[in-house]
């Protein structure tokens, strides 16, 4: 193990590390805040006016099927 360390410098490698893992949060977290389930600073979006406003479904008959009490 100790090879690898003679061709790589440790501290550089450390700072590449660490900048591509703050990149990569900061990526992950854009990606989640750009969607609706999981936007923690603006909530959830309200629902449409179209979807709001649909019209309920209609009931379905029971066609003489009765549940046992």
């Amino acid at each position: 193990m100790w090879r690898i360390w003679r061709l790589f410098d440790p501290l550089r490698a450390m700072v590449v590390q660490g900048v591509f893992l703050a990149g990569l949060a900061v990526m992950i977290h854009l990606v989640l805040l750009s969607t609706n389930k999981f936007n923690w600073l603006d909530g959830p979006k309200k629902a449409t006016v179209a979807s709001a406003n649909a019209p309920m479904p209609t009931a379905v008959a029971s066609a003489g099927i009765t549940t046992a009490k």
